[in-house]
């Protein structure tokens, strides 16, 4: 696969992910108290966790983006 995400790109989804995940888990706020809410932040934190990790986007790839210097 090849890289599409950029170093700023990658730090946002790294901090995000990992904040959504810390959210979901210890933050104890009520909207968090539905499982639905609670894992669908914890997937969508994880997502972003990994394609900030692996440096390479799935959904850019089909959209044709690139955020990394060629």
């Amino acid at each position: 696969m090849t890289t599409n995400v950029g170093t700023v790109d990658r730090g946002v989804r790294l901090v995000l992910g990992v904040a959504l995940i810390a959210a979901a888990l210890f933050s104890g706020l009520t909207i968090f108290d539905g499982a639905v809410m609670k894992y669908g932040a914890i997937l969508v934190g994880v997502v972003l966790a990994v394609t900030g990790l692996m440096r390479t986007c799935p959904a850019y790839s089909i959209f044709g983006i690139r955020t990394c210097k060629v």
